[in-house]
């Protein structure tokens, strides 16, 4: 991990009416760091991972985002020159942003639109690299015998596999995966979390992540932010996420559902 930030959140703020989604957030990201962002429904998690993917604004005002050295935005607009930066940057939903209709070997594909012209791949005229590229992807995370078939008729899993496979052709550094394991069976989200510490760990991808499954926030990453109110409470190892600090988090009803084993 390097000194320099490769992300940099200040002063971030989001209204929605009434309601303060993010209250002043400030946030450093370091090179090959994998975070986990947890916090009650509510949090704001969400609306920061869209607000550093540029997929919404911030409010007018002091607020600023960076990535790798250049604006994202700032005083609640988006900068004219953002679409290069958003190529470094890989979004992961939790519902799997997968074109249904389209094959996997196209829906992964289409991550090398920002170095390919739009009519190329609306054509599905691949370059030679492209191709290469998606069928080593869909190899390494077990799901290359289903590159022809439709995305809608894969399992969640696979899907988000898929997901993930598109954002490394995309060449992204920073993946933002947003929820990616909340529709998806107990050994499905194992895999696809495995998946994101192996592309942190080998590949030196820089990953955040939210979660409600504050198990898998400690036992997958190694640093943890959490959020309470659009306000960060907490920003450090999970090893100091203990059982009084979680129930302050989310309030006295975790205690009802904390799961067997957890730290104390």
């Amino acid at each position: 991990m390097t000194d320099a930030a490769v992300l940099s959140i200040r002063n971030a703020s989001k209204t929605f009416g009434q309601r303060r989604a993010l209250d002043d957030v400030s946030l450093e990201v370091h090179k090959g760091e994998i975070i986990a962002l947890i916090g009650p429904s509510g949090s704001g998690k969400s609306t920061l991972l869209r607000s550093i993917s540029a997929l919404q604004t911030i409010d007018a005002g002091p607020g600023v985002i960076t990535a790798f050295g250049g604006p994202v935005q700032k005083d609640g607009k988006i900068d004219s020159n953002v679409r290069k930066t958003r190529t470094r940057i890989g979004m992961i939903f939790q519902q799997f942003n997968l074109v249904g209709r389209l094959s996997l070997f196209s829906n992964v594909a289409l991550g090398s639109l920002g170095r390919i012209g739009f009519w190329q791949a609306a054509l599905g005229l691949w370059p030679a690299e492209t191709k290469q590229a998606v069928m080593a992807a869909l190899h390494r995370f077990g799901i290359s015998d289903y590159a022809s078939q439709r995305a809608n008729t894969l399992s969640g899993g696979q899907q988000q596999r898929g997901a993930i496979a598109r954002a490394l052709v995309q060449k992204a550094k920073i993946i933002l995966a947003d929820e990616p394991v909340a529709s998806l069976d107990p050994v499905s989200a194992r895999r696809v979390m495995e998946i994101l510490r192996e592309l942190n760990e080998t590949d030196g991808l820089t990953v955040i992540v939210t979660l409600h499954q504050v198990d898998y926030a400690l036992r997958y990453c190694k640093r943890v932010v959490a959020l309470k109110a659009g306000k960060v409470v907490y920003d450090g190892p999970p090893s100091d996420l203990k059982r009084d600090r979680l129930i302050d988090i989310y309030g006295p009803e975790f205690e009802d559902v904390f799961w067997e084993g957890a730290p104390t």
